[in-house]
């Protein structure tokens, strides 16, 4: 498991955390993140594959905790939610997995805020973000993303964050803009999570011109700037370096990968093997990018 330390003990005023172990795993050039729902297909076939991805190059791993209705999602990653759920993955499984996973990064979080909003510790008759939260720094979570929790509805969850040592990430769209994104920034630690395109997530075989409006619209903030939302392969991971980005995002070209495992019967080692070759591409691709220029589009 992942220590989590006091990621983000405190904040300075530009939003960025001043002691972030997250923030941190974008000091030696761009970070790879990647993403994965634990459980999917099974508890200990996640464990393998999120271990394969740090022996990938992962500098930061986001766990999906899977939620029936996952709204910012494509079909592809509503597939492993529903593959996990179906596993029998619950909110104290994922903090056991967390806990029992063996990776020497940063783990981050992703889930919708009902999850929060109700979780309860066993044996208690409280709930909320403070339990929530306790929980997750407990099992060693470094950071949250929650897609549906709009930033002006933030301050429980940005508050028990700080009390716990956590960092709590928000995803910027690219129509994200004037008093919303003040407030998002104002709230943001570790990275930013700049949606590279409109709509849910999903691999896509272009680079959005809407990811370089994005980077550029967000930078006056002294912030990590995390893009994902259809990055598939090394050549995208290093155009989206070049252009500006302080790392990337990539879910849905590995959950592929999962899907085609279960549907082709491969053992786990094999889909663990092509995880971590597809891990190793993204990586190296982002690492290029850091030393390229941008690409013309003339």
């Amino acid at each position: 498991m992942a220590d989590s330390g006091q990621a983000a003990e405190t904040r300075r005023s530009d939003g960025a955390a001043a002691n972030s172990e997250i923030a941190a795993a974008f000091d030696d050039g761009p970070a790879f993140i990647p993403y994965l729902a634990v459980g999917d297909p099974s508890y200990e076939a996640s464990k393998a594959y999120v271990e394969a991805l740090a022996r990938g190059g992962a500098d930061v791993i986001e766990l999906g905790l899977p939620f029936s209705e996952p709204i910012a999602e494509g079909p592809t990653i509503q597939g492993a939610i529903v593959r996990a759920l179906e596993g029998g993955m619950t909110p104290e499984l994922f903090f056991e997995f967390v806990e029992d996973v063996d990776v020497d990064v940063p783990l981050v979080c992703m889930t919708y805020y009902n999850l929060i909003y109700q979780y309860s510790p066993p044996g208690s008759d409280e709930r909320g973000p403070e339990q929530f939260v306790a929980r997750a720094a407990e099992a060693g979570i470094s950071g949250l993303v929650v897609p549906d929790l709009p930033a002006e509805e933030a301050d429980p969850l940005r508050a028990a964050c700080d009390e716990h040592g956590l960092d709590l990430v928000f995803i910027v769209a690219p129509t994200t803009e004037g008093e919303r994104l003040q407030s998002m920034m104002e709230r943001v630690s570790g990275y930013v999570y700049v949606q590279a395109r409109l709509g849910t997530t999903g691999a896509k075989s272009d680079v959005s011109d809407q990811t370089d409006r994005s980077l550029q619209r967000l930078s006056e903030w002294n912030v990590p700037k995390a893009v994902g939302f259809g990055i598939s392969s090394g050549e995208q991971a290093e155009r989206i370096v070049a252009s500006g980005a302080d790392g990337i995002i990539v879910g849905s070209a590995l959950v592929d990968i999962v899907a085609d495992g279960v549907d082709s019967e491969w053992s786990t080692a094999e889909t663990a093997d092509k995880l971590e070759a597809k891990a190793r591409e993204l990586a190296e691709g982002a690492t290029r990018g850091q030393t390229e220029p941008a690409p013309s589009d003339e």
